[in-house]
């Protein structure tokens, strides 16, 4: 059997998943690196721990993506570390905040064309999306 097709605008929409996943799971595994101190002893594991998941979502991105004809990307989008624990969390909540919005689309596109497939491969990655977006809006509370 042959493998399926997918558009262009799928193939790309996939491969901005792939940049966006391999930026967040440098930055937040630099950050889990990076971070001292009392306040980001509690944050610490907690990014890693997203740091992980965020990489298993490259993967599975950058499979999918190749089973469609595509070829993943090996650059990231911009890694935006931060200096202060604040400035970490609210930088990583804005990237979940763009990550909720491509995949949604990534959705959208992938019902039209058919691919059930994907569409539910990013219905799964949206939810641990909203998740990684929780945690990091929580922890801003109070800061």
């Amino acid at each position: 059997m042959k493998s399926p097709k997918a558009s262009k605008q799928l193939l790309d929409l996939l491969n901005q998943g792939v940049a966006r996943e391999l930026q967040v799971s440098v930055q937040y595994l630099w950050q889990h690196v990076q971070w001292m101190g009392v306040t980001g002893f509690a944050v610490k594991d907690e990014l890693k721990k997203v740091a992980i998941a965020e990489m298993k979502h490259a993967e599975a991105i950058a499979e999918r993506l190749v089973y469609l004809g595509g070829k993943p990307t090996t650059k990231p989008s911009p890694i935006v570390v931060g200096d202060t624990l604040k400035e970490m969390l609210e930088t990583n909540k804005k990237d979940e905040e763009g990550a909720i919005t491509l995949y949604r689309k990534i959705i959208e596109v992938a019902r039209k064309e058919g691919d059930e497939v994907t569409e539910k491969m990013f219905k799964e990655i949206l939810a641990d999306e909203e998740e990684h977006h929780g945690t990091f809006t929580g922890l801003l509370e109070g800061m």
